[in-house]
Parts: structure tokens; C-alpha cells; sequence
């Protein structure tokens, strides 16, 4: 059984970023970092990307949250990876992990199977590449889907559980869980699939929202819902995938002002 998330929720996390302003240490693909950077600020979060082992292992300890996303990942980038995690655990600091394309690839696979032995704060992904974590199927095609959200929530709730963790399954529709509660969030458009990004700037708003005080399980469903809700305004003021990534950076900005 899921419950919808409140709106309040929404305009309170918004409160929270503009209190707080997190540090994020972001570990993500090379397509997608200087979008995630302005998603990010647009919020009221501050990214860094430090990725060099040594750096990335004394920068997690600093930051407010760590985010480790494997799009683009290299036995190098692993390296740094395993270091900032370790780092932000020991630090106590939340690290969000963004299984991209596992199950599909070997190198991948194993290594974000390694890197749950960490307890990440979170996890997010969609629904093939968590169902692929949790043993329940062999991914995806590539970073592309090939399972309904619905149909992850069982794994999302048996690996929430497992490794003690909330569990964010994206699609059409998200499923947020603890192993215990579930969160369901709506909206969005499938424009937001079109433009590259969006889903890895997702992950980097869990990670940050993961800093914030307060029940993260809600947190987190106010963080999916602020980037769908931001989604549903943008494709309102654009035209096509390139208008729609600069209307949606303004919507994630002003969205107190359009709701």
C-alpha cells in the first residue's frame, strides 16, 4: 500500500534548501554534470564536482552529501567512488547512489553491488536497473527501462529492507520506500525522457534532500515531486526538448510563484 505525497511537503523541502543551502559532492556522468550543477542551484543547493581518489575522499567527508552516479564509469572513477563512499560513511555524511544501466554491464553490476555494503542513504534509479540490484532481473535496455515502476515496487521494498535504505524507483510514476512505508508520486511529462539529465539530476536533489532535517522518506517524495510539478510547468513554456531544459531550470527556480 503507497500513499500519495501531500503538497505540503513540496513548498516545506523548499523552505529547507533555502535554510540550509547543502554542500553536494556529485560523482556523476560526464553528459550530465553541468545540468545536474544548475538543477542544483536552482534549488538552492550548492554542487561541487570533485573527482580526482584522493580530493573526492577528503571532499566527502566535507560536504553535506555525496551523490555516486556510474553512467559513465571507468576502474579509475570507481576508484574515487569507493573512496568518497567509504569517506562519507565514516564522516556520517548521507551518499545517494544512482545505479545507472546496472545489470546490463558487467563492470557496473558488480561494482554498485559492491558499494551496498556501504548502506547508501539512498538509492535511485528506474525500475530495471533496481530491479537488477535487488537479484529480480538482468536489467534494462542499456540506461533505458524495459519495467514499469509498479512492477520494481516489490524489489524496492525488499532491498529498502535489506540494506537499510529508501528506495527511489522513477518512471511515469515514482515509488519511494523505506521497506516499511511507501511514498507514490505523480506528474511530470515524457518530455522530461527527451532531454538527457533529468534523471541524474534527480538523484543529486535525493542526495541533497538526504542532508536535510527531518523525515528523509518525506523529504525525498517532496524532492520527486518538486522536479515532476517543475516538469509539468515547463513543457507549459516550451516547444521542444531545448526550450523545455531552460523553462524547467526556471520552473525548479520560481516554482513557489507558479504553483
Amino acid at each position: 500500500m503507497s500513499d500519495l505525497l501531500n503538497p505540503a511537503h513540496i513548498a516545506h523541502l523548499r523552505h529547507l534548501f533555502h535554510c540550509h543551502s547543502p554542500l553536494v559532492h556529485c560523482m556523476t556522468n560526464d553528459v550530465v554534470q553541468t545540468f545536474t550543477a544548475n538543477v542544483l542551484l536552482a534549488i538552492g543547493a550548492s554542487p561541487a564536482m570533485v573527482i580526482d581518489p584522493g580530493e573526492a575522499s577528503q571532499f566527502a567527508a566535507i560536504a553535506d552529501a555525496l551523490l555516486i552516479n556510474v553512467g559513465t564509469l571507468t576502474v579509475e572513477r570507481a576508484e574515487a567512488m569507493r573512496a568518497a563512499a567509504h569517506s562519507a560513511t565514516q564522516a556520517g555524511k548521507p551518499w545517494t547512489l544512482d545505479p545507472v544501466a546496472v545489470g546490463a554491464l558487467t563492470l557496473r553490476t558488480e561494482f554498485c553491488l559492491e558499494l551496498l555494503a556501504l548502506q547508501p542513504a539512498a538509492v535511485r534509479g528506474n525500475a530495471s536497473e533496481i530491479m537488477a540490484l535487488a537479484g529480480m532481473s538482468g536489467g534494462g535496455r542499456g540506461v533505458d527501462t524495459t519495467d514499469t515502476a509498479a512492477s520494481a515496487v516489490p524489489a524496492a521494498q525488499a532491498l529498502a529492507r535489506q540494506i537499510n535504505t529508501i528506495v527511489v524507483v522513477t518512471g511515469e510514476v515514482d515509488y519511494i520506500t523505506d521497506g516499511q512505508r511507501t511514498r507514490t508520486v505523480t506528474g511530470g511529462d515524457p518530455l522530461m525522457t527527451r532531454v538527457v539529465g533529468t534523471g541524474c539530476a534527480l538523484s543529486a536533489v535525493v542526495a541533497a534532500s538526504c542532508s536535510l532535517p527531518g523525515d528523509r522518506l518525506d523529504n525525498i517524495a517532496a524532492a520527486c515531486g518538486w522536479m515532476k510539478r517543475a516538469g509539468t510547468v515547463a513543457v507549459a513554456h516550451s516547444r521542444g526538448p531545448g526550450s523545455f531544459a531552460s523553462a524547467f531550470l526556471d520552473a525548479l527556480y520560481t516554482l513557489e510563484e507558479q504553483a
